[in-house]
């Protein structure tokens, strides 16, 4: 970049918020142009802080997808929620996912409610807009989600069709400063791609499995090494969970159940890899892993500056 031109370049951070589900990974993974965060219409889908970069002529938007603002019922929820509250005082833009509803719940008043002690740009996107049958319905809805919050902009959209996402974009350059670009052009996001392997095959079980058992699970890739010829990655993956029944149904009557998981996993990782994978999958049983401080630091569920 040069120096003529850094003098018109924007860059900054921008948190992307909302209650679990509404489709924060999913505006992330549209607007990157690649999936980096893992999506599924289950709670606590996304658990750390995820940082993308999206970067063009006129700009980098640094985006952190935070986990979803919830009621904790575990140090796991806890870890999670302290995330998503800390990021909001790190970032120079925050963008709020909300559905298009009448009904504003205690979820959105107390996003609200933390959003009044930040003194940054705050971008409403009222999103899966495809869902409404009534597309007049939306001026109810921006009215209503005017009455909490004083928003910059109230933008609808839909994440999934990619409808309105340009716009998202061009209100978040607005409001960004004038700055540097802090990553190189072709980087896409600051998770290692272990995490990302292992982020993959967590969302495979969670479309896969029954909804009791998502939450209590998670993933560790204990190896991953790439062949010398370059062509295949041998890849080693535990799915942990919290009771020996649930073991049974990841597994399923003849291992059925986790070689589904695993090949729709394998699928993925092929793509993101850009090569053969060969990959196995164990289950094991941590009892109440969610609320060990040993395991959550084992899976990677710890604050970096704590």
């Amino acid at each position: 970049m040069t120096e003529e031109n850094s003098n018109n370049y924007k860059s900054g951070f921008v948190a992307l918020i909302g209650r679990p589900n509404v489709g924060k990974s999913t505006l992330m993974n549209q607007i990157i142009g690649q999936k980096i965060a893992i999506t599924s219409n289950k709670p606590q889908t996304t658990r750390n802080k995820i940082q993308t970069v999206y970067t063009s002529d006129r700009g980098q938007i640094v985006f952190l997808d935070t986990p979803g603002i919830h009621k904790a019922k575990n140090k796991l929820g806890n870890y999670m929620v302290g995330v998503a509250e800390k990021t909001l005082k790190e970032v120079d833009a925050i963008v709020w996912l909300v559905e298009p509803t009448d009904y504003i719940g205690a979820g959105e008043q107390h996003i609200a409610k933390q959003l009044k002690n930040i003194n940054v740009p705050v971008l409403l996107v009222i999103n899966k807009i495809d869902s409404l049958s009534d597309k007049t319905e939306l001026l109810r809805f921006i009215d209503n989600y005017r009455k909490i919050y004083d928003f910059d902009e109230i933008i609808p959209a839909s994440a999934l069709k990619g409808d309105n996402t340009d716009t998202v974009v061009d209100m978040i350059f607005k409001y960004l400063p004038y700055g540097p670009m802090y990553y190189d052009e072709d980087t896409v996001t600051d998770q290692p791609v272990k995490q990302i392997v292992s982020e993959l095959i967590r969302e495979k079980a969670l479309k896969c499995l029954n909804d009791e058992i998502p939450h209590g699970i998670a993933v560790a890739v204990d190896k991953m090494h790439y062949r010398k010829d370059g062509r295949i990655v041998d890849i080693d993956a535990t799915i942990v969970c919290e009771r020996d029944s649930h073991k049974g149904i990841i597994i399923g009557k003849h291992g059925a159940m986790l070689k589904k998981i695993a090949s729709a996993a394998r699928y993925e990782i092929e793509e993101l890899v850009e090569r053969k994978v060969n990959l196995q999958v164990w289950v094991k049983v941590k009892k109440e892993w969610r609320d060990s401080d040993f395991y959550l630091k084992n899976f990677g569920y710890t604050q970096k500056d704590e």
